[in-house]
């Protein structure tokens, strides 16, 4: 049985004596995670377990807790020797009781969430075109049903890849130093 920490006792522990990850998807993770959480996403946690096998508890967070319990049972067996916990009800609750947060960028939505609301857009919009305009396009409806079976079944989301790519959901890119015109440099 996997343990369960609180909030409060979470800020008691010293920083370096467990290891904090966060199991959300990176721009989950981007939009607001705790100070000193680690981003590994839990679809990606199977393939980094000796990242995870260090000397310290470990401690999974995710938005509600959901995921990082689902997390700690799929490593309660791999790192049986490993004390595991997760923080109650996520990052939402370290947001309500007042503690601070680390934004790399402006809040978006995550991949799975932009997909359920554009696959209902989609359906949605092919519905009303197929009442008002043509039956014919009841299909697009039916596609969207399919890429949604087909990503249930296989685990590969066309929708999420394709949204994946969109300018929004790509990682900032800026210079660390900024680059010099040779002409002008004197």
């Amino acid at each position: 049985m996997t343990q369960s920490i609180a909030v409060a006792d979470l800020c008691k522990q010293p920083p370096l004596q467990m290891q904090l990850v966060d199991v959300r998807s990176p721009s989950e993770f981007a939009s607001g995670h705790i100070p000193g959480a680690v981003n590994i996403p839990m679809d990606q946690i199977e393939s980094r377990i000796p990242d995870l096998c260090k000397d310290v508890p470990l401690v999974l967070v995710c938005q509600a807790g959901t995921r990082a319990r689902m997390t700690a049972d799929l490593l309660a067996d791999r790192c049986s020797d490993k004390e595991i916990a997760v923080l109650e009800g996520g990052t939402d609750a370290w947001i309500k009781n007042g503690r601070p947060l680390v934004a790399c960028v402006r809040t978006r939505w995550s991949l799975e969430r932009q997909a359920r609301c554009a696959a209902g857009l989609i359906v949605l919009a092919g519905f009303l075109l197929a009442i008002a305009f043509n039956p014919a396009w009841i299909l697009l409806s039916a596609t969207v049903g399919l890429g949604l079976t087909f990503a249930g079944l296989t685990d590969i989301c066309p929708m999420g890849i394709l949204l994946g790519k969109m300018p929004w959901n790509q990682k900032p890119h800026c210079d660390a130093v900024p680059k010099l015109d040779p002409a002008h440099d004197h």
